[in-house]
């Protein structure tokens, strides 16, 4: 088969990276890719936002399978274009994406199911949203509602942290349009954990779970990014529990999709908060996420391109994949600044060094080849990723990898891993 992978970061690295090692892959395509997927596919110039673009390139390229890997094509509704010209394309329907690309759209489904999420209200108006904030007092989580590439959300510890935040995204619109309607939600506590799951509209099937890092620096301090970590498996969420997300969060929420006319075939992925009362949903993502994708594929010892394809064609039952036992470790290196501003250009070394170690993936997320060499082209730049016997192991083996790659102002967080 020939199969394209859309999108470039350390997500779509990943994805193509496991799909690579299948059999049935006759010719690999990426696009745009960057300068580690050019490794194990061929990079095409096409943006993934380019959904006309996207869909000459497969019917020229005759391509037999699509795979995309972030939010905003899905949003864009490039699986219903792909469909109408009779492409096979992995991702939910345009309005199956609305789970992700509205968290008002997400919150209404939730609620009117009785899905289990943390009380919340909606806001077109500045005013009215500090006014909420100040009757329900702190600490409150502002989200926006539109995509803002995991950076819209603000858990604030004051009210005046909180009419910052509103200030920021409704009245100075940071995040653009997206920032337009805000979703002010209560706080939950608990342990985070992220379950990512496959589903052909009627079988949910939930893949290896994954813990993920959204704060800058360590102790989770800090603003939100788009992830600076991730380790798999996660001992906070039990057997027990894990049924009970599938049972009380996942199912249902196929279930509700489908019953407003959405038959969701694709990745759902659920952010979870493990409360006290159970596990309660923080949000939905319509897509692999990032970086929990580069620490959960190398523990996959099945076919990625059976599962994804069993996905898109509604035989998912049939599947149930093979996971390595012990664990994974991913440390995102990310440019100094990030998520804020950030120097791109910068020369990197020490990346061969790293891959040499045994049972270690570098996962490129922003980077790009010049005639100087490898340098830095994003706020993530990798994801360094290690497998292990047991969390330690990894653990160390993925620092170490850390530890031979350098560019100026790398910033990475150090207490990636369960605690203990």
């Amino acid at each position: 088969m020939n199969l394209l992978v859309i999108g470039a970061g350390g997500r779509e690295h990943a994805l193509a990276w496991k799909l690579s090692q299948s059999s049935r892959v006759r010719k690999l395509y990426c696009a745009p890719g960057n300068a580690g997927i050019a490794a194990v596919a061929e990079c095409v110039e096409v943006q993934a936002d380019d959904v006309t673009g996207l869909l000459r390139f497969a019917q020229e390229a005759q391509i037999d399978f699509t795979v995309v890997g972030p939010e905003l094509p899905l949003t864009l509704g490039i699986v219903d274009e792909f469909e109408r010209a009779g492409l096979r394309i992995f991702g939910p329907t345009q309005t199956g994406a609305q789970l992700e690309g509205s968290k008002s759209f997400c919150k209404t489904l939730l609620a009117k199911q009785g899905i289990p999420t943390a009380a919340y209200e909606v806001f077109s108006d500045a005013e009215a949203a500090k006014q909420h904030v100040t009757a329900k007092g702190a600490p409150i989580v502002i989200k926006a509602d539109g995509l803002a590439a995991g950076k819209g959300v603000v858990v604030a510890q004051s009210v005046a942290q909180a009419h910052a935040a509103i200030d920021r995204m409704m009245t100075a619109r940071v995040f653009g349009a997206a920032g337009g309607r805000v979703v002010i939600e209560a706080c939950l506590s608990g342990p985070e954990c992220s379950v990512i799951a496959l589903t052909d509209g009627e079988t949910v099937l939930p893949l290896a779970p994954a813990q993920d890092y959204k704060r800058a620096f360590d102790d989770d301090r800090g603003p939100n990014t788009g992830g600076m970590g991730s380790y798999s498996p996660v001992p906070a969420l039990s057997e027990s529990v894990a049924q009970r997300v599938l049972a009380e969060i996942l199912q249902p929420t196929v279930a509700a999709l489908r019953a407003e006319g959405v038959v969701y075939r694709g990745a759902l992925y659920a952010g979870l908060m493990l409360t006290d009362e159970g596990p309660s949903v923080v949000e939905f993502n319509c897509r692999f996420g990032d970086p929990e994708t580069q620490c959960i594929l190398p523990r996959l010892d099945s076919d990625l391109l059976d599962l994804l394809l069993a996905t898109t064609d509604g035989t998912l039952a049939r599947h149930t994949p093979r996971w390595r036992a012990g664990a994974s470790v991913c440390v995102v290196m990310a440019s100094g600044g990030y998520p804020g501003e950030f120097a791109r250009g910068k020369l990197i070394g020490g990346v061969e060094a790293a891959e040499a170690l045994d049972e270690v993936v570098v996962f490129h997320a922003g980077t790009a080849r010049t005639a100087n060499g490898l340098v830095t082209s994003g706020g993530r730049v990798f994801g360094v990723t290690a497998v292990g016997d047991d969390y330690r192991s990894a653990r160390e083996r993925a620092y170490e990898a850390v530890g031979l790659i350098d560019f100026d102002g790398a910033h990475v967080r150090s207490d990636i891993g369960p605690r203990g």
